[in-house]
């Protein structure tokens, strides 16, 4: 019978904010070493040790916002041993992840800040910083922000322009922790509340005193809605006495990974249940939203999932956390972008995981090349989307019912948003069969800019290597134009497909 999908031009929710496509880097396997730094290697081209060929495909989707340096890494990572010259810098445990793809438990702290900034400078995108409650101290964290961000006569500030940074790095992201309910110390949501409010109190009287840049903390959630409400209760009992307390928070974090089955050994039923858990991020977001509403119903935080994606068993710590790249997993990603649009009002930032060779990343490198993954191409017909107004999306369509699952899965998923007389609309595929799609716009003189599909000639097992990932690059589709402002397209199974209308 068809799916259907309308969208009200009229209906606007919300600018869906760029930084819905940002990226999380972590040391951990070959993420850092290997991927974005090879030091003194000449087998690739490098600047100052970056390597170019991975930097190059991630500033051709305008990534805007990068995490680092965890994760479970940054609530051990201590700041100071990363800068300053190479040569002298401690090699340190890695308490949580192996380096490589070696079950090496050691971090020789060559890419510090310095390097991340640099990093950042190349792709042109906001650095994101994640202090460390876990082990480290109020103290450490306002030191590392007023290192990064004053441009003063401090000995830190001082120490930043000898070691060849004389303008302040301007950092506006600063995560106080994370997953401090796990890895970042297991410490209950009350434990959790007086340790963000000491932190989140020294970050902000530097951000006040010592960065032109004001600065946005970020909290760590859970996914577990009862944890949140604990947490905001207590972060409330404990400065009864001052005036807030919400205003030393401007974001909460979620994390969600989901998997079901191989990364590419899975039936018909896997697949499924794989798209039917990506949902769940759609459902963190809600969970966190209401926890808000409750407690602080007359702030302003919004939400960040800042880890998300597929985690494939496949993925351990003694391989350092690689997997395949299939095009199921890139077909999570587009409905877990859909889902994220529909709540532009309450989502200030996404972060996948991870950025380069871990778990869902967009770029896979060897010692000699660096190639794009199914996921990188989503990202990339997807990022038409940022800065645009969200609009009020339906789509009318079959359901798969996935057993013992809180969601079932839509056959076709979409949003839809507006930009300068234009209106860009993302659809996927799910269903293992073509599906005819149309699409209804208010506006009865819409007409056809462009039209995209990817996946339209892949399996859904297909994953990148070095020698084909050209064969997950666009390709054109038909779209027939019924001239009242609706328009029909044949999607083929699995894909997913891009249209801009002028409208």
């Amino acid at each position: 019978m068809g799916s259907e999908i309308h969208v009200h031009q009229h209906e606007p929710i919300d600018t869906i904010n760029p930084n819905v496509y940002g990226h999380f880097a972590e040391h951990l396997g070959r993420c850092i070493y290997g991927g974005l730094w090879v030091g003194e290697d000449d087998r690739v081209p490098t600047e100052d040790g970056v390597r170019m060929d991975t930097v190059e495909l991630l500033a051709d989707l305008e990534m805007p916002v990068l995490r680092w340096p965890g994760g479970c890494f940054a609530d051990d990572y201590h700041w100071k041993d990363g800068i300053g010259p190479r040569e002298e810098r401690p090699t340190r445990r890695n308490a949580f992840w192996t380096q490589g793809r070696e079950d090496v438990p050691e971090e020789p702290n060559t890419f510090g800040t310095e390097e991340f900034m640099h990093v950042c400078d190349l792709l042109d995108t906001e650095p994101y910083l994640a202090a460390n409650v876990g082990s480290g101290s109020p103290g450490e964290a306002a030191d590392w922000l007023e290192y990064c961000n004053y441009d003063g006569d401090t000995e830190l500030a001082n120490r930043r322009e000898a070691n060849g940074s004389e303008e302040p790095h301007d950092v506006k992201f600063w995560g106080v922790g994370n997953e401090n309910w796990g890895c970042g110390g297991r410490l209950s949501p009350e434990e959790y509340a007086e340790q963000f409010r000491r932190y989140a109190t020294y970050l902000r009287s530097v951000d006040g005193m010592l960065s032109e840049r004001d600065v946005d903390l970020v909290s760590v959630g859970h996914i577990n809605e009862d944890w949140n409400r604990k947490f905001l209760d207590a972060l409330d009992e404990c400065a009864e006495f001052i005036q807030g307390p919400y205003d030393l928070m401007d974001h909460m974090s979620v994390h969600r990974y989901y998997e079901a089955g191989s990364d590419t050994d899975f039936d018909d039923e896997e697949y499924f249940r794989l798209l039917a858990r990506s949902r769940k991020v759609a459902g963190d977001v809600d969970d966190a939203v209401d926890a808000l509403s409750t407690y602080a119903p007359e702030s302003d935080i919004s939400i960040i999932v800042d880890e998300w994606g597929v985690w494939h068993p496949e993925a351990t710590n003694t391989n350092g956390l690689e997997q395949e790249n299939t095009v199921r997993d890139a077909i999570s990603a587009a409905g877990v972008f859909d889902d994220l649009h529909d709540r532009a009002d309450v989502v200030a930032m996404a972060n996948i995981a991870q950025t380069v060779n871990v778990l869902q990343c967009l770029v896979q490198t060897d010692e000699e090349t660096a190639w794009p993954t199914p996921t990188y191409q989503v990202f990339d017909l997807y990022e038409n989307h940022a800065g645009g107004t969200a609009l009020d999306t339906v789509v009318e369509t079959d359901e798969h019912e996935v057993e013992d699952e809180p969601f079932d899965v839509p056959l076709v998923s979409a949003s839809a948003s507006a930009h300068d007389g234009e209106v860009f609309v993302t659809l996927s595929n799910r269903a293992l069969e073509s599906e005819d799609v149309t699409v209804s716009l208010d506006e009865e003189s819409a007409s056809v800019v462009d039209s995209e599909v990817l996946f339209a000639d892949n399996a859904v097992e297909e994953y990148s290597r070095k020698d084909n990932a050209d064969v997950f690059t666009p390709d054109d589709v038909d779209v027939a134009d019924n001239g009242d402002g609706t328009f029909e397209v044949a999607v083929p199974e699995s894909a997913v497909v891009g249209l801009t209308f002028a409208a």
